[in-house]
């Protein structure tokens, strides 16, 4: 691994967040399973491309870009996270795939050879930096001429349901704050219009910002749905500071709260996200 300056998203990501999500691996792919499909179809992945995937995490849309790169292509996945990566290693030689690598790094300061990808795509993977610019910077320098990025950050807020969920336990959990847009953090680029001016910013071209929402799946029902997001990292770090006994109040009331969502045999929630587009420049 090469040089952090991200630490504090280091440490949690090599730390309870990133061994929870190497370990539920399947279900937060199914959680964010829905924005694929816009994301790979913006980003129109040939046969033969080169292809970077920021904050690629276990690795779900790396090994995708690679099946669709095929044998004389290849698709590299950059994370913070050594668990996470970990499981994308395992994933991806158990399919079988050898045109795929995963790299330990900040994308921030990773050392991104010039010009060596025809793409650049990430899944919720481009919102936890602590100097975005830098980044959008690095990641424009590894582009060819010529070369596009498709990326997906979530959007506002309060067009998340399961944020909607948890906001009503603010009398149980210490929700101050929680979700608001800033960073770095899942919302820092929510804003209409910050991210495509990060791109903008790092030289790229033709930068189109497009709405986006879908449905992922968070669990069974909705007792096993909110457990699931009570044990994750944040919501785990809410129960924590709220103190004894809030954390089976908090999970009795989400699941009453969560219930409504559930539909044949299991519980669905929307999302939101800007799906970005780009192009770097024509030599």
């Amino acid at each position: 691994m090469h040089g952090i300056a991200n630490t504090g998203q280091a440490q949690s990501w090599n730390g309870y967040e990133g061994a929870h999500w190497a370990a539920h691996q399947d279900r937060w792919d199914a959680v964010n399973a829905g924005f694929d499909q816009p994301l790979f179809d913006a980003a129109a992945v040939t046969r033969g491309e080169r292809v970077l995937d920021i904050g690629c995490g276990a690795g779900s849309t790396t090994r995708r870009a690679a099946r669709a790169a095929g044998p004389a292509g290849r698709a590299v996945g950059l994370d913070l996270s050594g668990p996470m990566l970990e499981r994308a290693r395992a994933s991806a030689e158990a399919e079988g795939l050898d045109n795929v690598r995963f790299e330990h790094g900040d994308a921030q300061v990773h050392p991104l050879a010039p010009a060596a990808f025809d793409l650049a795509i990430s899944r919720f993977g481009i919102m936890f930096f602590t100097d975005p610019a830098a980044a959008f910077a690095n990641i424009a320098t590894a582009l060819r001429p010529g070369g596009r990025v498709a990326l997906i950050c979530a959007a506002e807020p309060e067009g998340n349901e399961w944020l909607n969920a948890l906001a009503a336990l603010g009398d149980l959990l210490p929700l101050e704050g929680f979700g608001k847009p800033g960073g770095p953090g899942m919302f820092s680029l929510a804003a209409p219009g910050a991210a495509a001016a990060l791109l903008s910013g790092a030289g790229l071209r033709d930068v189109r910002a497009t709405h986006v929402s879908a449905y992922g799946t968070w669990g069974r029902d909705a007792a096993d749905a909110a457990g699931f997001l009570l044990d994750s990292g944040p919501g785990r770090h809410l129960v924590a500071r709220a103190g004894s006994g809030a954390g089976e109040r908090a999970r009795a009331r989400l699941t009453d709260v969560l219930r409504p969502h559930e539909a044949d045999g299991a519980l669905r929630l929307r999302g939101t996200g800007w799906l970005l587009t780009a192009t770097a420049p024509h030599a």
